[in-house]
């Protein structure tokens, strides 16, 4: 028999097809659930979770497309190869994510099953636990403060008695010339020691900065900028 006429879909059932192609979606499916209630932020799309589902099976498939054969293997790298995505990743958490489902594909698309259903388990459990008790996260709440200030003005001092009442820690982290060189932008990262003095601790910046513009973000630890 001619190799190149050879029936490939023998190496393979229409139940291992149906099996890999559920499974795979099944388990995606749970880790986009997984992503979507422990997700923290503003950066959250619709279509990123769908993605993750997409994935995931389409690995799935593909590995069972290449089984042991290593020429088919190469030959389906290099037709990759010519793939580019150019979106930035908003968030280091979501190429972990990313990761997640491809493994969860690699492992269904080689009928390693129990092995990706326990694994899915397992580290979907970890994720929801870390979530619920917040771990890792920082005491201290940094906070982004800018402040405009004419352009003449001598700004190395002109904050601290109002930082030392105010703020439990703060630091001057970036000096920036706007409005045609008429203001100087200055932005420093910071925390309040009383959130509820944030309007107050405004109100003072302003008598100092001629009333020109003050933003505080406080949000800077938990929202994507």
């Amino acid at each position: 028999m001619n190799p190149l006429n050879q029936d490939l879909t023998g190496v393979f059932s229409v139940t291992d097809i149906i099996i890999v192609v559920l499974l795979s979606f099944g388990l995606c499916a749970a880790i986009g659930w997984v992503y979507q209630i422990t997700h923290r932020g503003a950066s959250y799309t619709q279509s990123f979770v769908q993605t993750l589902v997409l994935i995931g099976m389409v690995v799935a498939v593909v590995m069972l497309v290449i089984g042991s054969d290593i020429a088919r293997a190469f030959a389906l790298v290099g037709s990759l190869s010519i793939v580019r995505f150019r979106n930035a990743v908003k968030e280091t958490r979501d190429v972990g994510f990313i990761f997640f489902t491809i493994a969860m594909g690699m492992a269904v698309g080689t009928k390693f099953y129990l092995l990706a259903v326990i694994t899915a388990v397992i580290i979907s459990l970890i994720i929801l636990i870390m979530t619920r008790f917040n771990w890792y996260a920082r005491q201290a709440v940094s906070q982004i403060l800018k402040v405009q200030v004419p352009n003449n003005t001598e700004y190395g001092t002109l904050f601290d008695g109002l930082f030392l009442k105010y703020t439990s820690h703060s630091e001057l982290i970036s000096v920036d010339s706007v409005h045609n060189g008429m203001l100087t932008e200055l932005v420093y990262s910071m925390g309040l020691k009383k959130q509820s003095q944030a309007a107050e601790f405004l109100s003072a910046i302003k008598k100092l900065n001629g009333n020109n513009r003050v933003t505080l973000i406080a949000g800077y630890n938990s929202t994507d900028l």
